[in-house]
């Protein structure tokens, strides 16, 4: 069984065929999915999401590239929830200096206060840290939560371990399968098989056989069969390996 870490299932691209997609990836052995929320405006879609397909489970939170919608009472609704909805984890948050245009310091205020609900429930993260590492491990230093996943880590060697040593998982996915993604081809195929998970954040960021299509939870096996071989091991370790280390650190599965 594989498990998908990051799929916004929930969102409108899926709208047409969401049913099939869900069930064509559960038949090609995508056993589970974790679904983040975007912002308060989506948190029942992905809630009712969760409910409606065997296998899927929410995360909450707000997206660095949605604060701009976002208000502080939104935070309030988010600690409410963690109580009464049970979500595995805080995300999809983080801070994304790719997009200058984006209120810096507002990223930083809900990062820091999203960070703050998971250390006080207990509940690990789901990171969004484009060209941003270096800033979300300071804060990381500053508010120590219980682990998670840098989703769609595109860093340094020793951003890698920073990250691992503070109780991290690194996801990877479509972006690896570029022959041309070099460094992060090698990251992959030499950093710890313990501190790796598969993601596709579906229907976003898609394999090299998709191209500029539209991404889905199905790819995840083709994506974990590009990691085996990357490192030169059978696709059954690689699910195997992954799988125990998101059950680890999204202790809602275990």
């Amino acid at each position: 069984m594989l498990i998908d870490t990051h799929c916004h299932l929930d969102a409108a691209e899926f709208d047409p065929d969401r049913d099939l997609v869900a069930g064509a990836a559960r038949a090609g052995g995508v056993g589970v999915q974790i679904v983040p929320a975007v912002e308060r405006a989506n948190f029942a879609a992905v809630l009712d999401c969760c409910k409606h397909y065997p296998g899927c489970y929410p995360a909450l939170g707000i997206h660095p590239m949605y604060v701009d919608r976002a208000q502080v009472a939104d935070l309030d609704v988010l600690r409410a929830m963690v109580s009464s909805e049970k979500p595995v984890a805080i995300g999809e948050i983080g801070l994304d200096f790719f997009v200058p245009e984006y209120d810096l310091v507002a990223q930083e205020f809900y990062f820091v206060e999203q960070l703050k609900i998971a250390r006080d429930s207990g509940l690990p993260v789901l990171l969004h840290i484009r060209r941003a590492q270096d800033h979300v491990l300071k804060y990381l230093r500053r508010i120590r939560v219980s682990g998670g996943i840098a989703h769609a880590f595109n860093g340094s060697r020793q951003q890698a371990d920073e990250f691992i040593r503070l109780g991290f998982r690194l996801g990877f996915g479509g972006a690896m399968t570029y022959p041309r993604a070099t460094r992060l081809r090698e990251l992959a195929a030499t950093l710890p098989l313990e501190a790796i998970v598969l993601e596709t954040d579906a229907p976003d960021m898609a394999p090299a056989w998709v191209g500029k299509g539209r991404n889905s939870p199905g790819n995840l096996p083709q994506i974990a069969q590009g990691l085996a071989e990357l490192r030169g091991i059978t696709v059954e370790e690689v699910a195997r390996a992954t799988s125990i280390n998101a059950r680890a650190v999204l202790g809602a599965l275990a």
